[in-house]
């Protein structure tokens, strides 16, 4: 019977915990930007993927992701569907010091989150049924593919690309496959749709916040050294990007916005993740400035094209993701990861050039399957609302129910 480190499995239940909070901080935030009339809506779609996706992780997610090696590298198989030889006393391959559980729970936690994040783009525009289909067929064919490819031992992981929490994994496949969406679903019919709450936004983002310390410094799966750089980074990330966003945005609108902080915050969060573990402080410090200054560039590029990214999920997540992975192929140190590899400031010219690579191949194959996939679903059920559900809102339309009792206002 295997002895595990009582430490480092309590840390990393504690992580697993923090990123299944950060699933309902992200409904907060999206329920805060979005319109009074698709509050439910929007919410709701990230709290189904709790459910849904824990259903999928069981049967078949888990061993696609983590049991081996099919079609050169590319998915795993079913050998540990419905965790098939995983009982309580299985150790973790990865580190015999904790239980394959713990890692089986804390790797579905970023399952849940990842297709969650698409939502906001396409808000008030898709049907509940259609984004079910998504839901599922999206985390099989996007999702568990670039999981195995890069944290499972597959093709990716092969040729040397390194993503410690999910810069290519989660947030640029899921920004770019939100950019297919909008450009699928076309423009929402009201654009005027300003955030119905802002203290809905902070609690978000406070929640996230607070979860991404999970996300980040529980990616070292263990208690360490590096389990502390990979925390102090990510907040040192995302505090550089909420100021730079913040100096950018005032200096063009002459106005301190709270929101645009709160964007700024997120953005750094999104960006270091890949990079969490893998760099100095001063890799951290230059991330997060990267990550105010392209992101916000980024959501104004997407508003001059005329792309109805609803709540700015391709100029954050996508966009975060992609320059965040190609910076740790920059900044990335041995002296800071002994699992890690050297970056182009320390000779890794290689190496950069991979982690360039791999993110081009993940946006493209997010954007161009995320679209074919969405032409498909419809033709079995509409995606997109009709005009006059479009107008009435989700949350009545689809849910029949309000976020707010109307004597509230």
């Amino acid at each position: 019977m295997a002895t595990f480190d009582t430490g480092s499995t309590g840390f990393m239940l504690l992580a697993t915990s923090l990123v299944m909070l950060m699933t309902p901080g992200l409904a907060f935030f999206y329920g805060g930007l979005a319109g009074r009339k698709n509050i439910l809506g929007i919410m709701m779609q990230s709290f189904v993927s709790m459910g849904i996706t824990t259903i999928l992780w069981y049967m078949f997610g888990y061993s696609l992701c983590f049991s081996g090696n099919e079609l050169g590298g590319v998915i795993g198989d079913f050998h540990k569907a419905f965790l098939h030889g995983v009982n309580l006393h299985t150790p973790y391959a990865g580190n015999p010091k904790i239980p394959e559980f713990v890692f089986f729970a804390y790797q579905m936690m970023f399952a849940i989150i990842t297709p969650a994040l698409i939502t906001g783009a396409f808000v008030n525009r898709v049907t509940f049924k259609s984004y079910l289909i998504f839901l599922v067929l999206w985390q099989v064919l996007v999702y568990y593919p670039f999981v195995h490819m890069v944290w499972g031992g597959g093709l990716l992981a092969q040729w040397g690309v390194l993503d410690f929490a999910g810069g290519i994994v989660v947030h640029a496949t899921a920004g770019f496959a939100a950019l297919a969406s909008v450009i699928y679903v076309g423009k929402r019919k009201d654009t005027d749709s300003p955030p119905n709450s802002i203290p809905l936004i902070a609690i978000g983002t406070g929640l996230l916040w607070f979860g991404w310390y999970g996300f980040n410094a529980g990616s070292e799966l263990d208690v360490d050294a590096v389990t502390a750089q990979a925390f102090i980074n990510t907040d040192v990330a995302a505090s550089f990007a909420a100021i730079t966003w913040l100096i950018i945005e005032w200096t063009m609108v002459k106005k301190p916005k709270f929101v645009g902080l709160l964007t700024g915050a997120v953005a750094g969060l999104a960006t270091i993740t890949p990079a969490a573990g893998f760099v100095s402080l001063k890799g951290a410090v230059a991330i997060g400035i990267a990550a105010g200054l392209v992101c916000y560039i980024a959501v104004h590029f997407k508003n001059k094209r005329g792309w109805d990214d609803a709540l700015d999920v391709w100029g954050v997540h996508g966009i975060g993701g992609c320059i965040g992975t190609v910076l740790l192929g920059v900044f990335a140190g041995k002296s800071i990861n002994a699992n890690g590899a050297n970056g182009l400031l320390h000779g890794g010219t290689t190496f950069f050039v991979h982690q360039l690579v791999a993110v081009v191949i993940a946006c493209a194959y997010a954007f161009i399957f995320t679209y074919a996939m969405l032409a498909a679903i419809n033709m079995i059920t509409k995606v997109k609302l009709t005009e006059t559900d479009e107008v009435k809102g989700l949350d009545e339309a689809i849910h029949g129910e309000v976020a707010y009792d109307a004597g509230v206002f």
